[in-house]
């Protein structure tokens, strides 16, 4: 019997410098510390911050809980992705429909990172960039609830 391929996690935002290094990185933390064996990336889907580290912003807020962002750089979701990755995890509605878009055929279907936290009413993870601290605090909150819900899906 072959083993199962080992699952990768691809999170999308729009820049790929806030919401889906932050989630890359909560994701990376968790399954580590729970023996899950898996390879986690994030990419934007606008281009304009290739080759940047993550919003100063979003590396304080996660090294608050402990989490270092540092070397993570922004990269653009190619359709590579969709084959490379098992599950691709969009940050809210309007980049979910970009990945849809940008999906070839036979390609994993993206979805929302909140799909995995049912008891929460938001849908969405808020961008940040534009707010203040309390919105980077939110936008972790809400990744953490999440990402404890995908790794109750990767265990099965």
């Amino acid at each position: 019997m072959t083993p199962a391929p080992q699952p990768g996690v691809l999170f999308v935002c729009l820049g790929n410098i806030c919401r889906s290094p932050t989630a890359a990185a909560v994701l990376r933390a968790r399954a580590q510390q729970a023996g899950i064996a898996l390879f986690t990336d994030s990419a934007g889907t606008g281009n304009w911050h290739i080759g940047q580290p993550p919003d100063a912003r979003a590396i304080a807020a996660a090294a608050r809980r402990g989490l270092d962002m540092t070397a993570l750089r922004a990269r653009q979701v190619c359709r590579d992705d969709f084959t490379r990755f098992t599950h691709i995890l969009a940050m809210d509605r309007n980049n979910l429909a970009a990945l849809q878009a940008l999906r070839p055929p036979g390609g994993v279907q993206p979805r929302l990172l909140m799909d995995h936290a049912p008891a929460r009413r938001q849908r969405e993870v808020p961008d940040p960039y534009y707010g203040g601290e309390a919105g980077f605090e939110l936008m972790l909150d809400l990744i953490e609830d999440a990402v404890s819900g995908l790794l109750t899906t990767l265990r099965a």
